[in-house]
Parts: structure tokens; sequence; C-alpha cells
């Protein structure tokens, strides 16, 4: 990736911009390369910046490692816990098959990472656990349809992992290939786990219930809850950007401390230094003069 050049008179970015951009560059590292091929080095030439700034935020690669996985995480589970939210379990199951697809679609780097390392760094072995945690929400809606159709609710969790790790490894698939398209592949995917294999529907095709909640998230539509939404973040953006000012305003004054404390100790040592050199000056001069007596005295009359 080459280095992201900026016209010399744009302002300086302040804390929270530069974490921003670090964790962006890194996100397209990480997504191209894996944990181990990417370097602090590679990230803080990206970005132009030294590596301290790098240590500065996120302590090292680890850290801001984990940060980018946590958000990817948080996004996907954050869609599928959407789309668990229908009524119906069918369409439960096309909207989660979607959700994850959609994702893959629009957030390919995010996936590769997810997908591509099981790094301690993570802190939780990212795939493995995203599917687990994906998992733990289907097996309450099996475990209710299971009770309803007099099935053993106890067998939800089993069933569960079977679905998930079948929607995730189809959508690790569909990364690369990205055909058929993703309304298509969620269709043929809610067929097999809903018909099965001895009741398969040669020409699945998406509910109309699904695809129109799909085509109507797609438009721009902003109501009284997501206005007041927007707000309560917006307030709790500029809380966080004040207390990072402050932070930075406290960390800028210790510096400065510091810097006086230093150079004072400087001074003192410069200080000292002179009076040792006069005290050496001083008893050379005292011991050139004994010398210049004794010389006079060994002299004969």
């Amino acid at each position: 990736m080459e280095p992201v050049t900026e016209p010399r008179s744009r302002r300086r970015m302040s804390g929270r911009e530069r974490r921003e951009q670090l964790i962006r560059i890194s996100r397209t590292l990480f997504a191209e390369k894996g944990f181990d091929g990417t370097s602090i080095e590679e990230i803080a030439a990206t970005a132009q910046v030294s590596k301290p700034v790098v240590y500065e935020h996120f302590g090292g690669k680890e850290g801001v490692y984990a940060v980018v996985v946590d958000r990817e995480m948080q996004k996907l589970l954050g869609m599928i816990t959407s789309a668990l939210a229908a009524s119906h379990s069918l369409i439960k199951l096309e909207r989660a098959a979607l959700a994850l697809l959609q994702y893959i679609e629009e957030s390919s780097e995010g996936f590769r990472i997810l997908v591509r390392d099981s790094h301690a760094a993570s802190g939780t072995g990212t795939f493995a656990s995203l599917i687990s945690e994906i998992a733990s929400q289907v097996e309450d809606v099996l475990a209710d349809e299971f009770a309803g159709r007099g099935y053993d609710p106890k067998l939800a969790p089993m069933y569960a992992q079977m679905l998930v790790g079948m929607v995730a490894l189809t959508g690790q698939w569909w990364l690369d290939v990205r055909k058929p398209g993703r309304e298509e592949v969620a269709a043929h995917l809610v067929n097999l786990a809903w018909n099965g294999l001895t009741g398969l529907n040669p020409s699945p095709v998406i509910s109309v219930a699904t695809r129109n909640q799909a085509a109507a998230a797609a438009k721009p539509r902003v109501s009284d809850k997501d206005l007041r939404e927007f707000e309560k973040a917006r307030e709790k953006e500029l809380k966080e950007a004040e207390k990072l000012r402050q932070r930075e305003l406290r960390d800028a004054e210790k510096a400065r401390v510091r810097e006086l404390k230093e150079r004072e100790r400087l001074l003192k040592e410069a200080e000292k230094a002179r009076e040792r050199e006069e005290k050496i000056r001083q008893r050379e001069a005292r011991l050139a003069e004994r010398a210049a007596r004794l010389e006079q005295a060994e002299q004969p009359e």
C-alpha cells in the first residue's frame, strides 16, 4: 500500500482523528497480509507518522489488531441480531443469511480479517468465537421453534452450531467467488436449512417480506427515533472529544513540567561542572606556584 500524502496546508489531525486513521490503515493491511505479515513500521509508514505515535495510541500491533477485530465483530453481530428480530422463523433465517452476505459484500476487508487469523491478540479467537456468539442467539430461536413443533429444545444448541456453521462457511466461499448474487445464495441456504435435502425447492427465492425489508433498509430514511439516537451519539462523541482534549492538555502540561525539571537538572549539572573545573584550575594554580617556589629555593645564590 502506498502512503497517503496530504497537502501541507491541511490542518493537523486531532488525537481522535489520528487514531481512526491508524485503525483504517491497519484494517486494510491486516486484511491483505494478516497479523503476522503486518508490522508496526508499515502501519506507521503508511500513515506517515513515527512508530511511537502508533505505540502511544494502541500500545503495539496487538492493541490495534484487537480494536479492528472487535469493531468488525460488533458490526456483524449487530446486523445478525437485527435480522433475528423478525417474527417468523423462516424470515429470521432469510434475513440472518442476507445480513451475513451483505456484511461480506460491504465489508470484505473486515470479514477477511475475521476468517483469516485466529491470533491471540484478538482476545477471543475471532471467527470461532464469532460463530459461537451468533449460535448462542440462534439457539434461542430454534428452542422456541422446537418446543412449538414437539421437538426436544435441549437439542437447539447443537442445531444452532450446525446452522450457523453452514451459513458461515458458505460465506467464506462466497467471499471470493461472489456468484451467484447474495439474494440467490441466501435463498439456497434457506432452502437447504428449512426444507432439508429431501424437500429441496428446485427454484428457491427469498420471500417478499424479506425482499421488501431489504429494499426499505437501502432507502435513506430518518425517523424521530433515529434523530434522537444520532443526537445522543453526537453528544457522546463530543464529550469523548472533550475528554480527549483535556487529557491531551494534561499530558502536554506534564511534558512541559518534565522539560522544565530536566532543564533545571542540566543547569545544576553544568554549574557543578563549572565549580569542579574552577577547583581544578585553582588547585593547578597552587601547584604551579608551589613548584615555582621550590625551583627558586633550589637555585644557588
